[in-house]
């Protein structure tokens, strides 16, 4: 029997990958669980696994006293004698137990404290196996749903998809083999809980990564990721060696590189843009494919007010505006978008605005502020609000209406527009490429 004990202990150790002191640890501490339900949590005793002889032994100990008032814990010196001839008053003395006796209740009690032991054992060993896999890519296969998302085993334990992070046009069933990201490890009662998200930007990283060698070795970085899960995502890179293409070494030769990363993201679309220290050709970058007249940068405000050829404007805001919702999310900057003519236009009407402000002696950003953005509505303002501007009068407000009517502001004219449309359609028309042209310069 005690043989068996050992070999079982041995056995387990192997078997559950679990430090053979842990098990004996947990043995004896089962044991020690069941004398003490059995016989009362008053008794001095103390376990311990004698390996040379595979049994445990459990030994209670005595205090030597002249009158006993508690046989569970005292012993009088003439029976301690008995045992210790040279015991003295006071003395502890230790005798063996037999544990044979513990009965069917007392042995189920230590069985179950093993068990929750080696489990406890085991989570441990799997949250430590995890904690430091975070931000790699796992596989494996969904097994259930509950509320929280979807189960998936991933061999030695299981991990949660959240709805939260997952690809909203995605559909799984049980069976599939499916890869994601794992973002996070938790202890919990149950044992420790593995994250992972498929929708997490940096799970695009980790791919890119994993299918471009240049990005795993360093050469090419990514400098920034923003996702429309499953629809759209914008990723600038930039190389940190001259005589490599960051963009086309992550398309790959015939696009196969980002095609391998398209189809595990099952069809989302991916633009790859060049990444610049130069925040206007940074965000010309990303917001291709439209292409960009000018931009103008607000450093205080955090914007960019980027001007578009007419036939441009769709394009760059894209389907729903995601095209200029991703590049503001890759830049971190608000984009404020305009076509060349809308320019034109808001152009004229300020310069009118500083024509009348200089009359009137007051600061254009007062009008401005005030909401008034072209010289008609400045001239046809409420007098009330025009004199709630600091600095206005009936006197200044009499100058600007007769500044207004000398000076012919009222046009930027229909035959102004028109003019300035004609040249930017000759412009846009000078500016198409021959049909067929669709190569990237060298």
């Amino acid at each position: 029997m005690s043989m068996e004990l050992r070999k079982a202990i041995e056995q387990i150790s192997k078997d559950r990958g679990i430090n053979k002191e842990l098990l004996v640890d947990t043995l004896e501490e089962a044991v020690r669980s069941s004398v003490v339900r059995k016989y009362g949590d008053d008794l001095d005793i103390e376990v311990r696994y004698d390996n040379d002889v595979g049994e445990i032994m459990v030994y209670q100990f005595k205090t030597v006293t002249e009158q006993v008032e508690n046989h569970s814990t005292q012993i009088t010196l003439e029976e301690a004698r008995i045992h210790d001839a040279s015991v003295q008053l006071d003395d502890e003395v230790g005798f063996r137990m037999d544990i044979k006796d513990l009965g069917r209740i007392a042995a189920q009690s230590a069985k179950q404290v093993i068990i929750q032991r080696m489990r406890d054992a085991e989570q441990e060993i799997i949250f430590e196996e995890y904690k430091d896999r975070k931000g790699e890519v796992v596989s494996g296969i969904i097994q259930r749903r509950d509320r929280a998302g979807w189960i998936i085993n991933l061999g030695r334990t299981e991990a949660l998809l959240p709805k939260e992070e997952q690809i909203a046009k995605e559909h799984y069933k049980r069976g599939d083999r499916i890869q994601a990201y794992l973002i996070d490890v938790r202890k919990e009662g149950r044992g420790p809980q593995v994250i992972v998200s498929r929708s997490h930007p940096e799970y695009m990283v980790a791919l890119f990564k994993r299918e471009v060698p240049e990005v795993d070795d360093g050469t090419v970085k990514v400098m920034g990721v923003a996702r429309d899960p499953g629809s759209r995502t914008k990723v600038s890179v930039m190389s940190k060696d001259r005589d490599v293409d960051p963009v086309g070494a992550c398309v790959g030769v015939r696009g196969s590189r980002i095609q391998n990363i398209v189809q595990e993201l099952r069809g989302e679309r991916i633009d790859i843009v060049v990444w610049s220290p130069e925040i206007a050709t940074y965000a010309k970058n990303a917001l291709s494919p439209a292409i960009v007249s000018r931009i103008t940068v607000d450093e205080d405000e955090n914007l960019l007010e980027v001007v578009v050829p007419d036939d441009q404007l769709t394009l760059a805001i894209g389907r729903k505006g995601q095209n200029v919702k991703l590049a503001a999310k890759l830049l971190s900057w608000r984009i404020d978008i305009s076509t060349e003519s809308r320019h034109m236009e808001r152009n004229a009407g300020l310069k009118g605005m500083e024509q009348l402000a200089s009359v009137a002696e007051v600061p254009l950003d007062y009008f401005l502020e005030a909401g008034i953005s072209s010289a008609e509505e400045l001239v046809h303002s409420e007098e009330s609000t025009l004199l709630s501007i600091p600095g206005m009068t009936q006197e200044k407000i009499s100058d600007i209406r007769s500044a207004f009517n000398f000076l012919n502001l009222g046009a930027y004219s229909e035959k102004d527009h028109n003019a300035a449309e004609t040249d930017l359609n000759q412009n846009a028309d000078a500016a198409e490429p021959e049909s067929g042209d669709s190569s990237r310069p060298e």
